[in-house]
């Protein structure tokens, strides 16, 4: 009789865990794994903020978010993300992004980003930190206000003592311990850095086994100073000094010879560098016009004139005379270049060796539109891209890019039990990007639902209001 109800017991068993209660139940999707290969109609539970169970057996929970007919996947990790305000994380969950980290260059203080975003987030949010706010304060000059980059002066053109570069080395350190996901540099921003000062903050990074994730030195087919170049000269570094690389907006700064840079990137792994690069679907850029970037030659290393640049508040097209007032002005002006071609840059969006990062900030299409216009346009129109592969670029590849840095990271970007339940469910026939360089705050369409650890943030496409999900990722995080 014992052995009986043994028996009855354990073949009862799945159906019991399958029935247990979850605080939320995704029902009846198209999950999606991108590390799996996981392609199928499954039911996902959700417990403390985590995914407690995927199974194609029926699952019951507090809430039941019915997904028939739509996609499942992990929430979309933007790892340049410029944007951190509250309009920006409102733009960028309608996009689908659950964790958008401003990596490329840093925040001035680790710290103070860390604590003010605390409580305060729809979505994740996180930082390198930044080599160019620790020049700045070698120079005595440090960044003011929220400003990202020093505006064009001794902290950009001149080159540092080593004296000075062991204080840069000494800040940013510090900044990994106060939680930096690695070390963000904006070499163009920077020209007086030399190729030693850049070995040597490469260094600190290799040191601590975090990225750097940089901006390259130069832009253009001209040498000396042409975009191979410039790739060359991180690749280096990576190579001397075993930190691991990620490679920002290749599409921008590589622009028609970004095929053979990203040749160098393939060529570099293939030997076991750990080298990776990103990219956005847009043909503009956006920077200060008061930047080093616009240092004398600019026209000749972009290829462009004073008509490709524009101002994102109100679509005013440059003349000179406009031009050199706003540079001469000690006030931070954001402004677009249209620096791309369209064909170009569909090629890098559908090399596999890109991930997507937006590079959005308030001003330019790209911070709300980045992840649906991916979806859109390469998956469903053009069909460049699989729907998986998609997925892949958008989520698992940024969350790998980060695992050495946190092992939060190996909870991101999967859709499996254990991770973490940032969570997308959309409509792939409907899902859109709306803003344009005219109307650049239009919010993506299309997005159903968008759950952030745990919790849903939106809901039946609206935002829920009242709720602050977000939560912080860091270099120290358990």
């Amino acid at each position: 009789m014992k052995q009986l109800i043994v028996a009855i017991v354990a073949a009862l068993a799945p159906a019991v865990v399958w029935s247990a209660p979850y605080e939320l139940v995704i029902r009846g999707g198209r999950v999606l794994d991108p590390e799996t290969g996981l392609d199928a109609t499954m039911n996902v539970g959700i417990n403390q903020g985590r995914i407690a169970r995927i199974s194609a057996e029926p699952l019951t929970g507090t809430r039941t978010i019915d997904a028939k007919g739509l996609v499942v996947a992990p929430g979309f990790i933007d790892l340049h993300q410029h944007g951190q305000d509250e309009v920006s994380g409102v733009l960028k969950a309608f996009d689908g992004v659950t964790s958008g980290l401003e990596m490329e260059i840093g925040v001035p203080d680790v710290k103070e980003f860390l604590t003010r975003k605390s409580g305060h987030s729809l979505i994740n949010y996180g930082t390198t930190a930044s080599h160019a706010a620790a020049r700045a304060a070698a120079f005595g000059s440090p960044l003011a206000g929220d400003d990202l980059i020093p505006q064009s002066g001794h902290a950009t053109n001149d080159p540092a003592t080593p004296e000075q570069v062991r204080q840069m080395q000494s800040r940013l350190n510090s900044e990994i311990d106060a939680g930096a996901l690695g070390i963000g540099m904006g070499i163009q921003y920077v020209p007086g850095a030399t190729r030693q000062e850049i070995i040597h903050i490469f260094q600190s990074a290799a040191s601590r086994n975090v990225p750097v994730f940089t901006h390259i030195r130069s832009v253009g087919r001209k040498e000396p100073g042409s975009s191979i170049e410039s790739v060359s000269e991180v690749i280096g570094a990576a190579a001397v000094t075993g930190a691991p690389l990620q490679i920002v907006h290749i599409n921008s700064t590589c622009l028609a010879d970004v095929s053979d840079c990203l040749a160098m990137v393939a060529g570099a792994k293939a030997r076991g560098l750990d080298v990776t690069a990103e990219a956005y679907p847009y043909i503009a850029g956006m920077t200060s016009i008061n930047s080093a970037l616009f240092n004398p030659g600019w026209q000749e290393k972009f290829g462009i004139g004073y008509n490709s640049l524009m101002l994102p508040e109100t679509g005013e097209r440059l003349t000179q005379a406009r031009f050199d007032e706003l540079h001469a002005s000690p006030k931070s002006q954001g402004v677009v270049l249209f620096v791309n071609r369209q064909e170009v840059v569909d090629g890098v969006i559908a090399n596999p060796l890109t991930s997507i990062a937006s590079d959005g900030e308030v001003g330019h299409p790209r911070n709300a539109g980045t992840y649906s216009m991916i979806l859109a346009r390469y998956v469903r129109e053009l069909r460049t891209i699989s729907l998986i592969d998609a997925i892949r670029k958008m989520s698992l590849m940024p969350a790998q890019r980060l695992e050495k840095a946190t092992v939060s990271a190996r909870r991101k970007g999967r859709i499996q039990e254990g991770a973490d339940a940032d969570i997308v469910v959309f409509d792939l026939a409907t899902v859109k990007d709306r803003a344009t360089y005219e109307k650049p705050n239009e919010r993506s369409t299309g997005m159903k639902f968008v759950v952030v650890n745990g919790t849903v943030l939106i809901d039946k496409g609206a935002l829920v209001p009242g709720v602050l999900p977000g939560k912080g990722i860091v270099s120290n995080d358990q």
